[in-house]
């Protein structure tokens, strides 16, 4: 290569990179900041699948009392079109009674449990008096100005179109936003209704981590306002221990570290950088499941803009006394 040629790459390089180092840190530059219309610092996880019976409304309730910002919820449909809030399609773990929501009417819905293991909190369970499976239109009725995080459960187009329906029926638009980790649904939820904010998906999480490793996602337009990021050590808590193998929790581990990691130490110290920077972009960052105050630290102290768990009074407890 010549002399000229050296010259000319590395000066390419040095501009790329000086570029995308200042759009990273001051992205209005180039994008307009998302408008946004409720902030969440408190999220609660099926309700607080920890206190309550998960995705009743006994939790949403309880939750909404102890000043949650937003529920999270998961949605299915019946037989009779009507759309239900249940984290299961198939009701074996819930009811005990190996039926799908699909195939029932909704006066046909069996009961919860009177208990319930935690999904995300090994070794525990959850208990409670209110057992029904509930409509999503009653907790749209119940908590009007309490945002709600909708997970579309299954890829199906009349479920979304009801969920949208029910959106805009209840004038919620501005205080909803839905998706699932499948890019599919997703995408089908935008094209519905895209007045209501979405989910980053599994496939754009991974895109955006990338993106930002190559110093790229400076540049790139992004549609999502809500990205949700799991703490990789949560599959820990949904194993038995003796059934995870030495490497498989290595990898668990070296996957958990990577907030630490490639976050901190992205363009060398500067920390925080991917949260930091889709903050500054409008876009809200929710580190989930997390159930303990340390994992609450660690997740702010990261720039998360907030949590979602299991337990809306601990959590509570926690936000109280951080500085």
């Amino acid at each position: 290569m010549s002399p000229s040629a050296a010259i000319y790459l590395l000066s390419t390089l040095g501009g790329y990179v000086v570029t995308s180092f200042l759009l990273l840190k001051y992205p209005t530059l180039l994008h307009q900041k998302k408008k946004q219309r409720f902030l969440s610092k408190h999220i609660s996880h099926r309700g607080g699948a920890g206190e309550n019976l998960e995705n009743t409304m006994a939790a949403f309730r309880h939750a909404v009392n102890m000043g949650t910002d937003m529920l999270e919820l998961d949605c299915h449909m019946t037989k009779d079109e009507q759309v239900v809030v249940s984290h299961d399609g198939n009701l074996k773990r819930s009811t005990g009674i190996n039926v799908n929501i699909s195939d029932m009417k909704y006066c046909e819905l069996p009961p919860y449990l009177g208990k319930l293991d935690i999904t995300f909190q090994k070794g525990r369970q959850s208990e409670g008096e209110d057992k029904r499976i509930p409509l999503l239109k009653e907790v749209f009725e119940a908590f009007p100005h309490t945002p709600v995080n909708i997970d579309i459960k299954v890829n199906n187009n009349l479920l979304i179109k009801k969920v949208s329906e029910l959106v805009t029926q209840y004038k919620r638009e501005h205080l909803t936003v839905w998706g699932n980790a499948k890019y599919e649904i997703v995408e089908k939820c935008h094209k519905e209704n895209s007045d209501i904010p979405i989910l980053f998906s599994l496939q754009r999480v991974l895109l955006i981590l990338g993106l930002f490793y190559t110093g790229l996602l400076p540049f790139v337009p992004i549609c999502e306002q809500f990205f949700e990021i799991p703490m990789p050590s949560i599959i820990l808590k949904l194993k038995e221990p003796h059934s995870i193998s030495k490497s498989q929790k290595f990898l668990i581990w070296l996957a958990d570290r990577y907030i630490y990691l490639f976050i901190y130490f992205k363009y060398g110290l500067l920390r925080k950088a991917l949260f930091d920077h889709l903050t500054a972009r409008g876009i809200q960052v929710y580190v989930w499941v997390l159930n303990e105050e340390h994992e609450y630290k660690r997740a702010f102290d990261l720039g998360a803009t907030g949590v979602m768990t299991d337990y809306p009074t601990k959590l509570k407890e926690f936000l109280r006394n951080y500085a």
